[in-house]
């Protein structure tokens, strides 16, 4: 797994972090049970702060990325099927949220949207 960090991004470092985690695991280059570096390790070779790393790996955590155990270190655990969904379906709605904005549309009313699209498919599964 290649890691590489834009300091001149404007998207805050642990960010950055996280994201190539998780392309790193939708591309297989990271596997259900592998260890990720330690924290330092991690630190010394992106050529960031551990803080900035401990962060990273503690919003992945709790997003279901990882597992932390105190023997292993940061482990990843996730479902693929759902990893690859919630990369596609975060791709579509960053262009169909853009064009939402672009007509004035609320946040509000993209909420009340999606819970009324997401709670008539509930309803046929439940049938």
């Amino acid at each position: 797994m290649y890691i590489s960090i834009d300091f001149n991004s404007g998207e805050a470092l642990y960010v950055q972090l996280c994201n190539q985690i998780i392309r790193a695991i939708v591309k297989s280059e990271l596997r259900e049970g592998e260890n990720l570096p330690s924290v330092r390790e991690m630190a010394d070779t992106v050529g960031i702060n551990m803080h900035t790393v401990n962060k990273a790996y503690g919003i992945l955590r709790q997003e279901g990325y990882l597992t932390v155990d105190q023997r292993r270190g940061a482990v990843v655990a996730v479902d693929m099927d759902k990893v690859k969904a919630m990369v596609e379906l975060a791709d579509t709605l960053d262009l169909v949220l853009a064009r939402a904005i672009c007509k004035q549309v609320t946040r509000e009313e993209v909420h009340e949207l999606v819970d009324r699209i997401y709670k008539e498919y509930e309803d046929y599964q439940n049938k």
